[in-house]
């Protein structure tokens, strides 16, 4: 258990949770969760946010986002199963937010894992969203506060997935190094190694991936290459009143 801290000698609390459905188990104590779902919905969060825009509005139905189809300011996101629902003009996609000028734009999104465990934990004291894309800002942030944090992996469809649990490993990683944090639960301690298993190629996740096939079939592979490298951005988007904004430092 070497470079593992499991004790009692530090003041606050970083967890792992590796699914939505076992998040009632882990939220007791935990003050600021940060929702994780790398493939793709966090991380095109993160990109249009970086391209300006001034919020997203995730919602659970395909329905609440249909909504907002063609009004003015809104942009009508909706993703399921990795493809654009029928009648939408964007999904989970960070590429379609890339080079755009989103400013004055609001973002209405409904992804198949993303949005519904935003909606789970919408109740915590504080909600923030993690990719690979704000890993450091994001990290940097979360080592000041002075709080219990949890990491909440969206999975696929409520089961365990790869890239988000590396993800989490990775932002263990450098909030234990600060000495501020430590663990109690068995999960956690499983992030950390397997982001130790991936860090020299986090690409390398998905080539073990059952779902690899899929991906090459719905061409998503720049997505996956787009969402895999870190530190393009420093946007750290933030729940208040129901919808996301740009955290203000």
């Amino acid at each position: 258990m070497e470079g593992i801290v499991r004790n009692n000698d530090y003041p606050y609390r970083v967890e792992v949770c590796f699914m939505p459905g076992q998040y009632p188990l882990y939220a007791q104590d935990m003050g600021i969760v940060v929702v994780i779902d790398v493939l793709r919905a966090t991380s095109a969060m993160v990109a249009a946010f970086e391209n300006g825009v001034d919020r997203i509005i995730p919602v659970s139905t395909i329905e609440e986002a249909r909504q907002y189809i063609g009004r003015e300011g809104y942009i009508a996101a909706a993703e399921r199963n990795g493809e654009v629902v029928e009648g939408f003009a964007y999904g989970n996609s960070p590429l379609a937010y890339v080079g755009q000028d989103l400013r004055g734009k609001t973002i209405v999104m409904t992804t198949t894992n993303g949005t519904k465990a935003i909606n789970l934990a919408k109740d915590a004291r504080k909600l923030v969203i993690g990719s690979f894309l704000n890993l450091t800002a994001l990290s940097d942030w979360l080592v000041k506060q002075n709080d219990n944090i949890l990491l909440l992996c969206s999975g696929w469809k409520d089961k365990f997935n790869l890239e988000d649990s590396v993800f989490a490993g990775a932002v263990m990683e450098r909030l234990l190094d600060s000495g501020r944090f430590g663990v109690e639960e068995d999960s956690s301690i499983a992030a950390k190694y397997m982001y130790m298993a991936a860090r020299d190629n986090f690409h390398s996740i998905l080539k073990a991936a059952p779902r690899r096939r899929r991906i090459q079939q719905l061409q998503l592979l720049p997505d996956v290459k787009y969402c895999l490298t870190p530190d393009q951005s420093t946007a750290i988007p933030i729940l208040v009143n129901g919808e996301l904004v740009r955290m203000v430092p």
